[in-house]
């Protein structure tokens, strides 16, 4: 599994709280629009208009404390908004995640938005270039832990601090339940997978051990699974490619008894190479359960041996997999 992050605070619901007036303004650079929206879970709460220099003058509107997205058109911006404040809002709409800063009464609780949102989109940057998935949760924790750090400020509002502290909480939760279960993952590599004995499309039954001297490249997925049947042109191709060398590409499908017929349907219609597999119990088949399989599509690797190589392998439309196979069977 490779996971993404998206700390973005858009609309956080604070509850029903009393509504009063503050003041808003902003100054875009590079505009590309002479219009400026706030926008509320509910719609559009105001509509500020620049002048020829990309002022957007002072409007003053009733608000409840919230979260709101600010937008020219090009970008989102979110501001938290409360009574009595008088905020300014500077930007360059070329860059606006990076430029994005904020002037007056409330300009803290703004400002630890923009600095998240900036610290966000970097850590994107470099979870795209980091393939370890121990390495990436890891970097996930500790964005997660600094921003905790910051709101200890006991000058920031208190209903911004307990809305977002509880949001960056739930999400290290998470986090510590990924690196959890990632540390399980790395555990069952080099020790002898778990066995299965399923029923083949082609008829009769394949077991796993049926298969050592090969590497055995196995897809997990189900009829009813999007990113499952997006995945199925890429493994086709590896198949073609890999043809003949010393490997067999397996697919087991989880899909529910009821769904058995639609299963050996679409393997006919697409015609799905490898061997096709149909697991015999769903999510609750051993071998799923042994490698605590609870999204799909998961792709594994087991070497000739009957070891398990990669507990979560690359998907077919990663190259890295492409390589990590070459590297294998040369």
């Amino acid at each position: 599994m490779r996971n993404t992050i998206a700390i973005l605070f858009l609309f956080l619901s604070t509850g029903l709280l009393a509504q009063g007036e503050m003041k808003f303004s902003a100054k875009v650079e590079n505009r590309k629009n002479d219009s400026l929206i706030l926008r509320s879970q509910a719609g559009v709460l105001k509509v500020l208009k620049a002048d020829a220099k990309g002022n957007f003058k002072s409007a003053s509107f009733a608000v409840k404390p919230d979260f709101y997205q600010v937008t020219d058109g090009t970008g989102v911006a979110v501001v938290y908004l409360k009574e009595g404040i008088d905020l300014k809002m500077n930007m360059d709409a070329k860059d606006l995640t990076g430029t994005v800063a904020f002037s007056g009464t409330g300009e803290k609780e703004n400002n630890l938005l923009a600095l998240f949102n900036r610290n966000n989109k970097a850590l994107g940057e470099k979870l795209g270039a980091e393939p370890d998935q121990m390495k990436r949760n890891k970097m996930i924790d500790d964005l997660l832990a600094g921003m905790l750090k910051k709101l200890e400020d006991p000058a920031i509002d208190k209903n911004f601090h307990s809305i977002v502290t509880q949001q960056v909480t739930q999400q290290r939760q998470q986090i510590a339940q990924q690196i959890a279960k990632g540390e399980k993952t790395e555990k069952m590599k080099g020790q002898p997978a778990p066995p299965f004995d399923y029923e083949n499309f082609k008829g009769g039954k394949t077991k796993l051990s049926d298969l050592k001297g090969k590497y055995v490249y196995i897809d997990v997925w189900a009829t009813w699974c999007g990113p499952c049947r997006q995945e199925i042109p890429h493994l086709q191709k590896l198949e073609e490619d890999y043809h003949g060398k010393k490997i067999e590409f397996v697919s087991i499908s989880i899909d529910e008894m009821k769904n058995y017929d639609k299963w050996k349907k679409m393997v006919e219609e697409k015609q799905m190479g490898g061997i096709q597999l149909f697991a015999d119990n769903n999510w609750g088949s051993a071998f799923v359960k042994a490698f605590d399989i609870s999204s799909i599509p998961r792709f594994l690797l087991i070497d000739p041996k009957g070891n398990v190589l990669e507990a979560d392998a690359a998907r077919p439309s990663n190259p890295a997999l492409r390589s990590q196979l070459d590297t294998l069977l040369k």
